[in-house]
């Protein structure tokens, strides 16, 4: 039990998500009803494979199709529209459903979660507007009314209660609520599955454990919990009891940046002699963003999942005596550690390439009988005609080839067509 003298922040957090977000665009542009007409957004519409990235509510409703759906079991209806996803389109009405919540809240109260998701606080607003559910009215009509697209708002003392609420019963009510002296009622009988946070891994380990609604993780001891999954199991049990004392207002873009990756689902399947374009591409794309933040790191991660046939993959790294961010050097390390973790068989889907325990790159030091200085010039005098001339002007050899990334990932915003 929650001690009775404990004094929890109160504060009026909105969760403001976006229903159907990218297929609600898109019906916009082809003055479409969002709530109404049948539209899916693939990523690829000459690939029947292709992932449905969102579908409007009336498809999910009729058809049963989720946005994990593929475009090939969409069934033979005339009245759906299938469209290719635009994701320059999407950042940049994101953009401006952060600049209209600015006219009511300053950016320090506004904390972008996702590109259709964001956290709001509206403390101090009562004069102005009114309470919070008349705040989170006026938000809701005013992005209808001037952008024809609908939300879903969670209202609560913390993100966690204004996240969880939204995702239980705002998305059926339109707007709903939930305090402290809430949670008992709502929260409590939920499966734990179904609360933001928990995956089906930590589902499986609380279900071993005799826990399957959030009310019986609220009852489970604090210590065990924390002897189970540490920091993690801790957080777990203030969840539970509806606590969360993260930050609701700040500087929520400015982040330490802890590492820097890129990974590529391929669109078919490497052999192992294959695949060392891929890595050359993605390990320049590493260097180039450490680079540009003026970082070099000592550790490089190399993670490769088998196609779906095969099966599994690795995940491994390797760290190096001095910091770098020197694509070659980068790129042997990571060949290094797939001749040495690669069974030589399977099939590979998908490449991923991380450079991380960081330091600024001014204060690396030149190896002693190897001088780097040439190396390094030569990749920012890279990344300085990229950037004043497009990422694709000046490619290696290797990009070129049927093998490389790089060329196709150019024309695109988080792996889909900007």
């Amino acid at each position: 039990m929650l001690p009775t003298n404990l004094k929890l922040p109160r504060n009026n957090v909105l969760c403001i998500d976006m229903r159907s977000f990218y297929a609600s665009v898109e019906c916009m542009k082809r003055n479409l009803d969002p709530m109404q007409d049948m539209l899916a957004v693939v990523g690829d519409k000459k690939r029947s494979g292709s992932i449905i990235l969102a579908a409007s509510p009336s498809l999910k409703k009729k058809h049963g199709i989720k946005n994990v759906s593929r475009y090939f079991e969409l069934p033979d209806d005339p009245d759906i529209h299938v469209v290719e996803a635009k994701m320059g389109d999407y950042l940049q009405v994101s953009m401006e459903i952060t600049k209209l919540v600015n006219q009511y809240v300053p950016k320090e109260a506004i904390h972008q979660y996702s590109v259709d998701e964001l956290w709001v606080t509206v403390n101090g607003l009562e004069k102005l507007y009114g309470d919070c559910w008349q705040v989170a009215r006026m938000i809701k009509t005013e992005l209808q009314e001037t952008m024809g697209l609908t939300c879903s708002i969670g209202i609560g003392d913390n993100k966690f209660l204004a996240k969880v609420v939204m995702d239980l019963y705002a998305k059926e009510e339109g707007i709903a609520e939930c305090r402290y002296e809430d949670v008992e009622k709502k929260l409590w009988p939920i499966p734990i599955e179904k609360i933001w946070g928990i995956g089906k891994r930590m589902m499986r380990n609380l279900n071993r454990m005799g826990i399957v609604t959030l009310g019986q993780l609220a009852d489970f001891p604090l210590e065990r919990l924390k002897k189970r999954f540490g920091i993690m199991g801790e957080q777990l049990y203030w969840h539970a009891w509806g606590v969360d004392l993260s930050p609701v207002t700040g500087d929520f873009q400015k982040q330490e940046q802890k590492g820097f990756g890129h990974g590529i689902t391929l669109l078919r399947d490497y052999r192992g002699d294959e695949v060392f374009a891929c890595i050359l591409d993605l390990c320049e794309e590493v260097c180039r963003r450490a680079r540009t933040a003026g970082q070099a790191g000592r550790t490089v991660h190399l993670g490769i999942g088998y196609s779906q046939e095969s099966g599994g993959g690795f995940s491994r790294s390797r760290s190096v005596a001095l910091p770098t961010n020197i694509t070659i050097e980068i790129y042997k390390v990571c060949m290094q550690l797939f001749r040495e973790f690669y069974d030589g068989v399977s099939k590979i889907r998908r490449v991923f390439v991380t450079l991380d325990n960081l330091a600024n790159d001014e204060e690396t030091q030149l190896d002693l009988f190897m001088d780097k200085s040439k190396q390094k010039d030569l990749g920012y005098v890279m990344d300085h005609i990229r950037k004043k001339y497009g990422s694709a002007s000046l490619l290696r050899a290797t990009s070129f080839t049927d093998l490389g990334v790089t060329l196709d990932r150019t024309h695109k915003i988080g792996g889909h067509k900007a």
